[in-house]
């Protein structure tokens, strides 16, 4: 069975019901990065951004609807 969760307008495919949690937990996260402009222990927004794409699965399907990669 597959979940969905909208951010910004987009439609995140979630592969199990716990992924929910999971991609409401790094939105929150990386708006307070945003919001606070605190990159650490990176130290800018692009190097932020770098690595966490790297990590992939969610964490990139919140980045991606955030449009910031």
């Amino acid at each position: 069975m597959t979940e969905t969760i909208w951010i910004n307008g987009q439609e995140l495919l979630l592969t199990v019901p716990s992924d929910r949690v999971v991609a409401e937990r790094v939105l929150r996260h990386i708006q307070r990065r945003i919001d606070e402009d605190d990159w650490s222990p990176y130290t800018c927004k692009a190097d932020a951004l770098r690595a966490w794409s790297r990590l992939g699965g969610i964490r990139v399907q919140v980045l991606k609807a955030l449009n910031l990669i």
